[in-house]
């Protein structure tokens, strides 16, 4: 009997796979391979479900005689492993992303005589069209909240920007682009105290209290899908700590940053040009385990952000800390500079990952913005927060347009500023989130 081999994520399943599956165990004793988590993530969503349940809806699939685990978007290895026969694939990958790893499949099976069978693509259905439909139902304060912990698990790096309401959130949900063949898009969003307290017109020194930033992620959370880190200044005195923890594990934010410094908040970015005093070591250690014993689930994590290097007090200093709050609790550290040179960063990130691989490791390029995707990577980042960027694009494109209709005496000059009308009512459709 001829060996068979197809692969298949197998989150969400619809009549276009049990075609294929179907079609494939007629040519023979089929192979089924069963992406991992992992190998999902590197070219789309992170699947719902975990691999086990997968494997285990696909061993009872009729027709299906071997379930193995494919560990990678590349047939390459199990093909080398099993040497089938057939691959069976729908048709539709010849034209999309995945152009490259059909060329490999082909060959690959070329080394043993082994064939490429490709029947037509279900037309009408899709896992894509299946996940918008969840997306228009929406996500439960569970979900959202566990989701970043996955995110993180299974992405070597986990992409975060800035929303300050229900539109740069939906900006954020729904922006794609593709490189390199593969589809390109934030992780999770990030609550800037900077960002909604500037939107709001008030300088950002805790001017804005928690219930008016609650209000802020209920508009975001009611239009979009993805998680968030909310950004917690100071995490306020340590009696009010607790409550901040309860309220945001409430409705859903999967992680809380506070900084360790103490008195009137004022912009790290100001670094030693204002006057900023950091918290010691004890007292922020206290406030890290006050807030753990206040959270319900494991799912809500507390990040501790280190001032040291803002406040010129040294990468020694930030070191000592950052282990004193690993201990005290803290399950992720972000290490925060306003440097435009990304070398002080880059010392840090290799000398705390040269003692602790298991942390997460968080940074914010916002001065030191050369600095690229992979080089954070490689220097065992697993975060990346663009903390500011959306509402400062914003705003000179507002300025723009409200000086070309006061010089011009109408709106006019203003259009090429300005998004279509249809394309706005299109971003924000009557059935949203």
């Amino acid at each position: 009997m001829k060996q068979v081999y197809t692969a298949i994520s197998a989150d969400l399943l619809h009549e276009g796979h049990i075609n294929i599956l179907k079609y494939a165990s007629e040519c023979g004793q089929l192979t089924v391979g069963v992406l991992t988590d992992k190998a999902i993530a590197s070219y789309k969503k992170v699947p719902y479900m975990s691999l086990e349940s997968r494997v285990k809806i696909v061993e009872n699939i009729k027709g299906v005689h071997r379930v193995v685990v494919q560990n990678s978007i590349s047939y390459k290895e199990n093909l080398k492993k099993y040497k089938p026969d057939i691959v069976v694939h729908g048709d539709e990958w010849k034209v999309t992303r995945l152009a490259s790893i059909r060329q490999e499949v082909i060959d690959t099976l070329a080394e043993w005589g082994g064939k490429l069978i490709e029947p037509p693509y279900t037309q009408g259905v899709s896992s894509s069209q299946i996940n918008s439909a969840l997306k228009e139902v929406g996500v439960t304060p569970n979900i959202r909240r566990s989701y970043l912990k996955k995110l993180v698990q299974l992405k070597s790096l986990v992409k975060v920007i800035e929303t300050h309401n229900g539109l740069s959130a939906l900006i954020a949900e729904k922006t794609t682009v593709e490189h390199e063949g593969i589809k390109q898009e934030f992780d999770a969003m990030w609550s800037s105290s900077l960002t909604d307290s500037t939107s709001r017109g008030k300088p950002d020194i805790e001017a804005v209290d928690l219930s008016s930033r609650l209000q802020t992620i209920n508009d975001i959370f009611e239009v979009t899908t993805k998680p968030m880190i909310f950004d917690g200044d100071t995490g306020g005195r340590l009696e009010h700590f607790p409550f901040m923890v309860r309220s945001l594990e409430r409705l859903g934010v999967s992680a809380v940053i506070i900084e360790d410094k103490v008195g009137l908040k004022r912009n790290s970015l100001f670094g030693t040009a204002a006057q900023q005093t950091q918290d010691t070591i004890s007292n922020f250690c206290t406030k890290i385990t006050a807030g753990l014993h206040a959270r319900i689930t494991s799912d809500f994590m507390i990040i501790a952000r280190i001032e040291s290097l803002v406040l010129g007090q040294g990468i020694e200093d930030a070191l000592e800390r950052a282990h004193a709050y690993i201990k005290a609790g803290a399950e992720g550290i972000m290490i925060h500079s306003c440097q435009k040179d990304p070398d002080e960063i880059k010392t840090f990130c290799k000398l705390f990952r040269a003692q602790d691989t298991g942390v997460l490791l968080i940074v914010v390029p916002s001065s030191y913005n050369t600095i690229t995707e992979p080089e954070l990577i490689d220097l065992g980042v697993n975060i990346v927060i663009y903390a500011n960027h959306m509402l400062r694009s914003a705003y000179p494109a507002m300025e723009k347009t409200a000086k070309s209709i006061l010089r011009y005496g109408r709106s006019f000059e203003a259009d090429e500023y300005c998004m279509p009308i249809k394309q706005i009512l299109n971003l924000i459709p009557e059935h949203s989130v």
